[in-house]
C-alpha cells in the first residue's frame, strides 16, 4: 500500500487538506496527518484538526508521497519550515511525488523543484522570480513527471483524485470517483 505524507500548518485550507485525506483514505491508501509542531491545527477558516502525529515523528519514515495543501498563512509557514524542504528534497532524489494545490506551490517552487517543469498555482501565488524557469499553466491539475500542483479550493477533488490515480492506477480512480456521483472533468 502506497503512504503519503500530507503536513498540516497554522492556517492551512480545510477543504483542500479534508478532501486530499478522505479520497486517499477513500482508495485505501495510508496518509499519516503530521503537524509541524504538537496539537491540534487551526486552518485558514477556523476549523480545527488534530493531526495523526507530528512531523518531527517522522521526518524518516519513508513515504510515496508528500501532499502539499494550500491556504495562507499555512502555504507560508509550511515554505518557512527547513524539515518540509527537507523531506520535499528527499522524496524528490528518491523518485518519489510531491505534490502542491493552491499557494502550496510556492513551497515546491521556492525549494527548486518546478525548475524546467510544468505547474500551476493560484493566480499570484507564486512571485515572478520563482516562475522563471518554469512553464506555468492555468489548468486546474498539472502533472509533470513526479510533480502535480494545482489551482485551489474548487480544484481539490481533481487534484485528490489524480493523486490516487497517479499511486494506484486508473482502475482505483474510477472506484472512488464513481460512488461520489460528480462528472469527471478533464
Amino acid at each position: 500500500m502506497a503512504n503519503v505524507l500530507v503536513p498540516l500548518a497554522e492556517g492551512f485550507e480545510e477543504l483542500e487538506a479534508v478532501t486530499i485525506i478522505d479520497i486517499l483514505r477513500r482508495a485505501e491508501i495510508g496518509v499519516v496527518v503530521a503537524g509541524l509542531r504538537e496539537g491540534p491545527v487551526k486552518g485558514s477558516r477556523g476549523t480545527v484538526i488534530v493531526p495523526d502525529t507530528t512531523l518531527q515523528q517522522v521526518m524518516d519514515l519513508p513515504f510515496d508521497m508528500i501532499a502539499l495543501p494550500g491556504g495562507i498563512p499555512g502555504s507560508t509557514h509550511l515554505n518557512a519550515d527547513p524539515r518540509i524542504h527537507g523531506l520535499l528534497q528527499r522524496l524528490t532524489k528518491e523518485g518519489k511525488v510531491t505534490a502542491a494545490i493552491c499557494a502550496a506551490p510556492l513551497v515546491l517552487a521556492t525549494a527548486g523543484l518546478l525548475k524546467g517543469k510544468k505547474g500551476t498555482s493560484f493566480p499570484g501565488a507564486l512571485p515572478q522570480h520563482l516562475l522563471e524557469g518554469m512553464d506555468y499553466q492555468e489548468s486546474a491539475v498539472v502533472v509533470d513527471g513526479k510533480v502535480i500542483t494545482s489551482r485551489g479550493a474548487g480544484t481539490a477533488m481533481d487534484f485528490a483524485l489524480t493523486l490516487v490515480e497517479t499511486l494506484s492506477g486508473a482502475q482505483v480512480r474510477e472506484k472512488v470517483e464513481k460512488p461520489l456521483q460528480r462528472p469527471r472533468t478533464e
